[in-house]
């Protein structure tokens, strides 16, 4: 799996809001500069988020975006699917939809695997837990294996 950058500025930008949800709407220059993203890339996925129903927005010189649900409610699948698409998907195909014959067959059963692994991971990661700094316990287990920070 590869996180894109758009990806991986969507959920850093629903962070940034994450973090700012008591305080009102946040303008997308304030976003940006805090996340050292294009402004101009950031109004883009700010409205791939809006129209995704995961953020809101207003006008205005009192507006800007905000969170449409709790971040306790926003896993970062929700996110990285909002701008993405699919979380894995085989030459843009969704894996279920593959099909592969003679000593290739049991692969599609590994890439199900592999999708029903990252799956678990972001979908059960949310928003407040990444803006809290407290990952689920087997998300930090993962991470805190010694082979998970090498480069094979």
């Amino acid at each position: 799996m590869r996180i894109s950058a758009r990806a991986d500025y969507a959920v850093r930008a629903a962070l940034q809001l994450a973090a700012a949800q008591d305080e009102g709407p946040l303008k997308a220059e304030a976003v940006a500069d805090a996340q050292g993203i294009s402004h101009k890339f950031l109004e883009g996925i700010l409205g791939d988020m809006r129209r995704g129903g995961l953020v809101q927005s207003q006008r205005g010189g009192n507006g800007g975006y905000w969170l449409a649900r709790p971040a306790a409610e926003i896993s970062v699948a929700d996110v990285i699917r909002v701008v993405d698409g699919p979380l894995v998907s085989v030459r843009g195909v969704r894996p279920p939809e593959l099909a592969y014959t003679g000593p290739a067959e049991s692969l599609l059963t590994l890439w199900i695997a592999v999708r029903a692994n990252v799956r678990q991971v972001l979908e059960g990661v949310s928003l407040a837990d990444v803006a809290a700094g407290k990952l689920p316990p087997e998300v930090s287990a993962l991470a805190d294996a010694p082979e998970a920070w090498t480069n094979p």
